[in-house]
């Protein structure tokens, strides 16, 4: 059984057949009218069902997490992102090309603020809001201690799944905050194609996150 089988097995964390955006749902529909072979469904949480640490991306890319079914997996995203895991012993392996790729992730889950491909890479606060149930489900792990929360909308999904006022918690790349559940949430810039070509993000800064996470 592999890791995505053995997380979906905790159904309260992701839902296959959830079409309660319709925005979303229709556009899922027409992308999957244009590449039939593209995944095109809700993404399920990918890595290790015991991990203490969660990493929150945005939502799956077009050509990435939509068309391979596994978050950060065929996109530009996802180099950076495996690398660098795979550099601080968290990945099996140091690229991410598809989901049959044999790749595992050690003490790390991965999962998504919106699980369904939004247009222009783009959600609406309303449908953040409807996914945050799936979200949430997933800090009720009690092995669970640390999240790492990819860009501002991922930061402040967060914080809603806690019920805290965001302006007491501002995202800023390495804010390092211990909420009142006990949880420990760090934030970083997304690992984009746009924030690593225009230098925002570095590798160096990227590995500066995870060295906060694991100390």
């Amino acid at each position: 059984m592999t890791q995505e089988q053995i997380i979906n097995r905790r159904s309260n964390r992701f839902d296959i057949e959830c079409r309660k955006c319709e925005r979303l749902a229709n556009f899922l529909d027409a992308v999957k009218a244009e590449f039939p072979d593209y995944y095109c469904k809700p993404v399920p949480p990918f890595g290790d069902p015991d991990a203490e640490m969660l990493l929150i991306g945005l939502a799956p890319g077009k050509h990435g997490a939509n068309a391979s079914g596994r978050p950060f997996t065929g996109d530009h995203a996802g180099l950076l992102l495996y690398q660098t895991l795979h550099k601080f012993g968290l990945a099996s392996q140091p690229t991410g090309a598809h989901a049959d790729d044999g790749l595992l992730l050690n003490n790390i889950r991965i999962i998504n603020a919106v699980k369904c491909l939004p247009p222009e890479n783009k959600p609406t606060t309303q449908e953040t809001d409807t996914c945050r149930e799936y979200l949430k489900n997933e800090f009720t792990d009690k092995k669970v201690k640390t999240l790492i929360a990819l860009g501002g909308i991922a930061h402040r999904a967060v914080l809603k799944t806690q019920g805290l006022v965001l302006s007491k918690y501002p995202f800023a790349h390495l804010s390092d905050y211990t909420l009142p559940s006990g949880l420990r949430l760090i934030s970083s810039y997304h690992c984009s194609r746009y924030n690593t070509q225009t230098k925002r993000l570095t590798p160096e800064m990227f590995e500066a996150v995870f060295e906060l996470a694991l100390k």
